[in-house]
């Protein structure tokens, strides 16, 4: 019979507030909450001098798999994400093939069920191509649509630059839609204008330029416009401009609002400053941009404009990645490092460990309609991460989980270091040791978004 696991003893980081108290899991759930009798059949962890959060909610993600497991796959990422902290994700549409159908994306639910540690959900992708049959489905059984990556696929596939198929979309849709925000006629001009003076050899400092301000917020300013027309759920993906943080509210709960975004933290951690050393090693799109976007998006998210972080978690091989301006991939590993890099900012006394918690935990399960996930709450599922917040190390090859073996962040000393995380109750993740008996779970939700 499995036991129960009794953590003692640990500072408890929940809805607003920092306690210490103990923490019983069993049957997958948490149990208790308080000061709690040890019992001879209990496996107990002590938490003394260590803080409990809800496991993280990666809200937007790319493992690769199916048909792209050279540089990531289920297994591997997940694997990853769980050392970070994140015991649940929504991966995005843009593998091989491209996830839109239900047929196709029942598959993929499959493949999870078969390989992933974590808790796991999907978008449906939504391009021009399918959008006729997209807007036929009843699309409250999804947890999202979204057009994030499919620009990958050939041009013309982001529905912030096609108003006709978007408005189509969202006079029809009932679930969350959520959309990369950049206007492709903007980022084209700018490419050839690039083109015609370097060539092929762009240096990859021009990246946030050619990706600039104005392309991705003329698409968040009209897809919003729109949202607000049909009155339909929109969250726009991974915001990189201080200008378009004020196109988003803060003066109704997360609960009310139609139209949400996020920010994901490469964009909180990294600036155009980092180009000269790191060149495509950061090249994402949208583009890292400038130190007062970057300030912009941490002050947006402290004042409840942005609602979650995401990694927007993109491996690529280094090879993918080491090649010319329009040859190099777009994207990058993050979700191993990504709490980290958000203690680092409590460290520096940016934000606060509630705050964290908030954005990375309750908000998205908020923003998602999740059962039950991103509190720690007696009955909840026992998703769960203990930090040591004293524990410095350094970001390493021989450390990286990622298929694809290398991480910007490389050199990087954290002072803070994931101790163990627990999925649906087990531990999975107790301090470098490994237990992978039990896989992850599909995401319950319920979807409010109907129009």
């Amino acid at each position: 019979m499995k036991k129960n696991i009794l953590i003692r003893n640990t500072t408890i980081v929940n809805e607003g507030k920092s306690f210490i108290a103990d923490v019983l899991l069993g049957d997958g759930r948490i149990q208790q909450i308080g000061n709690i009798a040890i019992e001879p059949e209990y496996k107990v962890i002590d938490g003394t001098s260590k803080h409990l959060f809800p496991g993280i909610i990666d809200g937007q993600v790319h493992f690769r798999d199916p048909g792209l497991t050279h540089k990531g796959d289920l297994y591997t990422e997940s694997k990853a994400a769980i050392a970070g902290g994140v015991t649940s994700f929504i991966d995005m549409p843009n593998t091989v093939p491209n996830i839109l159908t239900v047929k196709s994306l029942e598959e993929k639910y499959e493949i999870a069920s078969k390989k992933s540690l974590a808790n796991y959900s999907f978008f449906l992708g939504v391009n021009g191509d399918n959008i006729d049959e997209v807007i036929k489905m009843d699309t409250s059984k999804f947890i999202g649509v979204s057009d994030d990556g499919l620009y990958f696929t050939k041009k013309g596939n982001l529905l912030a630059d096609n108003p006709e198929t978007m408005e189509k979309l969202f006079a029809n849709c009932k679930s969350i839609i959520a959309i990369h925000s950049e206007k492709e006629e903007i980022v084209e001009r700018n490419e050839q204008a690039f083109r015609e003076k370097y060539g092929e050899e762009i240096p990859a400092k021009f990246h946030p330029i050619i990706r600039s301000t104005e392309g991705c917020y003329e698409a968040t300013k009209r897809a919003i416009e729109l949202a607000k027309k049909h009155n339909v759920r929109l969250h726009i993906l991974h915001l990189t401009t201080e200008a378009e943080t004020h196109l988003f509210r803060n003066d109704i709960p997360l609960q009310d609002k139609k139209i949400t975004t996020e920010v994901s933290v490469h964009h909180l951690w990294f600036s155009d400053k980092d180009y000269d050393e790191l060149g495509m090693l950061i090249k994402w799109n949208p583009a890292i941009k400038t130190e007062q976007d970057k300030a912009g998006l941490l002050k947006a998210v402290l004042d409840d404009r942005i609602d979650i972080i995401t990694t927007d978690h993109a491996p690529h091989t280094l090879e993918e990645k080491q090649q010319t301006y329009f040859k190099s991939m777009s994207g990058a590993p993050m979700v191993q490092h990504t709490l980290n890099c958000m203690l680092e900012f409590y460290k520096q006394n940016k934000i606060s460990l509630e705050k964290i918690v908030e954005k990375m935990c309750h908000n998205p399960a908020i923003l998602y309609n999740m059962t039950n996930r991103g509190f720690i709450r007696e009955g909840y599922h026992a998703d769960l991460t203990l930090v040591d917040l004293n524990s410095p190390w350094t970001v390493a090859k021989d450390n990286l989980l990622y298929k694809c073996g290398w991480s910007p962040l490389e050199g990087t000393t954290f002072q803070t270091k994931i101790k163990q995380t627990f999925v649906n109750g087990n531990l999975v993740f107790d301090d470098g040791i490994w237990h992978e008996e039990v896989k992850g779970m599909s995401i319950n939700f319920t979807n409010t978004n109907e129009n």
